[in-house]
């Protein structure tokens, strides 16, 4: 749309990352997971995967010592089997390093898709299959189910994102690409979801 080149979008969502979580801290919330990387974006070009690659690797170094600082919490989702060694290494740095910080939890789903997790999940189960044994089995078992989902660009769809903890999220759609999200859409998508009514199933 600006007539640059993909990469620049990219970074410029990096950005948004950082100003995304520092306001979500001081709203209060205590839980954000980002959708990073799809394990279905493996089939992008060469250029961008690598791309991709490096600005994780960057962006996790250069605003880990602050994260830290603030007391957020770094927490990955997803397989790791396909990351380079560099990749994996800042990976497990960011999570060492935060590991016992208690404010704002940030969880980066990179190599994630929905429909892995829950098979992944389900393996582990040896056979004895539950709801239970599922939830138990998840990549991050410890995380609460999604209060509220943003969907960004105008798409009104969840590409394969949480699929079994959004079973009773509320869904907000913003028309704005990743890169121009700000502190305003951030707040339009909260009072959408203040005036909801959530049942969980019950009669109201």
């Amino acid at each position: 749309m600006r007539g640059l080149k993909v990469v620049s979008g990219h970074r410029e969502g990096a950005l948004r990352i950082k100003d995304t979580i520092d306001y979500a801290a001081e709203l209060g919330i205590k839980y954000v997971s980002l959708y990073a990387f799809s394990t279905e974006n493996w089939r992008r070009s060469k250029e961008e995967v690598d791309a991709l690659m490096n600005l994780l690797v960057l962006f996790l170094k250069r605003e880990i010592k602050e994260f830290n600082a603030k007391n957020f919490k770094i927490m990955f989702s997803g397989r790791r089997d396909n990351f380079s060694k560099k990749v994996l290494n800042t990976i497990r740095y960011a999570e060492d390093l935060t590991k016992d910080n208690t404010g704002l939890i940030m969880i980066l789903c990179v190599d994630y898709g929905g429909r892995q997790e829950i098979a992944d999940a389900a393996n582990k189960t040896k056979g004895e299959v539950n709801i239970q044994k599922i939830s138990s089995n998840l990549y991050i078992p410890e995380i609460p189910d999604i209060d509220l989902l943003i969907r960004t660009s105008g798409e009104e769809r969840i590409s394969n994102f949480m699929l079994w903890q959004l079973a009773y999220s509320e869904l907000y759609f913003a028309d704005v690409l990743w890169p121009d999200f700000s502190r305003d859409e951030v707040d339009k998508a909260l009072t959408s979801y203040s005036i909801r009514q959530r049942r969980f199933g019950a009669r109201s």
